[in-house]
């Protein structure tokens, strides 16, 4: 199996598995840095989807002045969208991961990814809180493979870096150089640690906010307005999972068994059977795109 030493020049194609949230936002951003992109989904209404969502992120981008206003389209030739799974892994350089936050789907489409990419190919994960080393073995290539787990990509522009124990030691630098190449702000995480750094500290906060709702204590409005009010920040805890998506964050949450989490989870499940997922579909805790928390008179 190859494994000779590469660096940045050597990534010129990027794969993105799963056209969602940040899947889009990744390939948009890879895009815009110069690279060649191909997202793959399974379906085409995802990936229409994904399309009309980062024309609304480039023209928010434009207004805001970073970017120009006649550029997508030159951006968006650089981007491949696909169905067809053999076809998007016949010449990556670097795949990245973003499909659910499932681990035995991980597992899956990894050992198909494996089995279908060149042999030099890099793997990363996008994964929001499992581990590399939990599906570093699947890929068939566990030394080329590590997390690369962006947030925003846009606005919360930090990617972190965590390779488990197998992964070879210039996989780091050259993360770190693409991390830089996409406007991120590279973060290394030296022990593997589930949410790596900031979603471990932002699970902490999210999980409190949640039993402060769930025990009857606040309201999520409350709660945001108190979080908003005391740090002059322009979210709370609530409207960071509408960011997030109420299905992710349903998915960390429900993986752990204490009482309060599973009090949450079950509370998040009343939102999400009904279709709210957040910002993505227009409604979660908030309304959008004028949510409440935005509006003059909440704090």
């Amino acid at each position: 199996m190859a494994s000779n030493e590469r660096t940045l020049n050597d990534i010129q194609k990027i794969l993105i598995l799963g056209a969602g949230t940040m899947g889009l936002r990744i390939g948009l951003q890879a895009a815009m840095s110069g690279f060649q992109v191909t997202i793959y989904d399974v379906s085409d209404d995802a990936l229409n989807k994904a399309k009309d969502f980062q024309l609304g992120i480039f023209k928010k981008l434009t207004k805001a002045g970073k970017a120009g206003s006649t550029e997508f389209d030159s951006i968006s030739q650089k981007i491949n969208w696909t169905t067809d799974l053999a076809e998007a892994c016949k010449d990556p350089d670097l795949v990245n991961e973003s499909v659910p936050e499932d681990l035995d789907l991980k597992k899956k489409i990894w050992k198909e990814i494996g089995e279908l990419c060149p042999s030099d190919t890099i793997f990363t994960t996008n994964t929001s809180y499992l581990l590399s080393s939990w599906m570093a073995d699947d890929t068939g290539r566990p030394e080329l493979f590590c997390a690369f787990h962006f947030h925003d990509v846009f606005y919360a522009n930090v990617v972190d870096i965590m390779p488990h124990e197998g992964t070879h030691e210039w996989i780091i630098p050259l993360l770190e150089d693409l991390g830089k190449k996409l406007n991120q702000t590279p973060v290394i995480i030296r022990k593997e640690s589930p949410g790596y750094i900031f979603n471990a500290m932002l699970l902490s906060i999210i999980g409190t906010a949640g039993h402060l709702v769930t025990s009857g204590v606040s309201t999520f409005q409350d709660v945001d307005r108190s979080w908003m009010g005391n740090f002059k920040m322009d979210m709370g805890p609530f409207a960071i999972i509408d960011s997030i998506g109420l299905d992710t964050a349903w998915r960390v949450t429900n993986s752990f068994k204490d009482e309060n989490s599973k009090r949450f989870a079950d509370y998040l499940q009343t939102f999400i059977d009904a279709g709210h997922l957040g910002t993505k579909t227009g409604q979660g805790f908030y309304r959008y795109p004028d949510p409440e928390y935005k509006r003059s008179g909440f704090i």
